[in-house]
């Protein structure tokens, strides 16, 4: 009955020379068979993470080109190996099942939604896009001050496009005459 006793942790912390359970008090033989995802990485790469604009240092973990595990890079000045719970679930953003990775398209007063090619999906946007904006310019208030704008378009961006990502969409809607410009990039 003692030795089955001393085998639990606390035990052995409390009564060893382990008080503050950071060593062998803790260790088992559960312990010695686990291994980080980590350790049995092909690469690891250097990343940021793509949440907000505080741009953290990530590492990506790539076994047989698949990534396995996306941990804080201790070395980037910016964030020392530290992710926000968002940075530390990014892993989802390449690797969860529900990720969509078609272009899905459903028809007005439709039920059903469709596969579409990229090009026909990209070609379907250009022209709506270049209709609300015809639709919408205005070239003059009432009175006739210069305007070149369009209440047509508008764009909210969101918390996983990075600082240069915001800075091009921020040129595009500002050339095609948009005023209605926002980013949430808060945590």
């Amino acid at each position: 009955m003692r030795q089955w006793l001393s085998s639990w942790p606390v035990i052995r912390q409390v009564t060893g020379d382990d008080p503050w359970g950071r060593g062998n008090a803790v260790r088992s033989a559960a312990t010695e068979r686990t291994a980080p995802r980590t350790a049995e990485a092909d690469s690891v790469t250097r990343s940021i993470c793509p949440y907000c604009a505080v741009g953290c240092g990530q590492q990506v973990f790539v076994k047989d080109g698949r990534v396995t595990q996306i941990e804080g890079d201790p070395d980037s000045p910016i964030s020392r190996g530290r992710l926000c719970p968002k940075g530390s679930a990014s892993k989802q953003l390449v690797t969860s099942p529900s990720r969509v990775t078609q272009v899905l398209y459903r028809r007005p007063y439709g039920t059903e939604w469709e596969q579409l090619d990229l090009d026909t999906a990209m070609e379907m946007i250009a022209d709506r896009v270049v209709e609300a904006r015809n639709e919408a310019w205005q070239q003059q208030d009432a009175e006739g001050r210069t305007l070149r704008r369009t209440l047509g378009i508008a764009s909210l961006g969101g918390a996983t496009l990075d600082n240069e990502e915001n800075y091009l969409m921020k040129k595009l809607y500002t050339a095609l005459g948009a005023v209605q410009i926002e980013n949430q990039a808060r945590i």
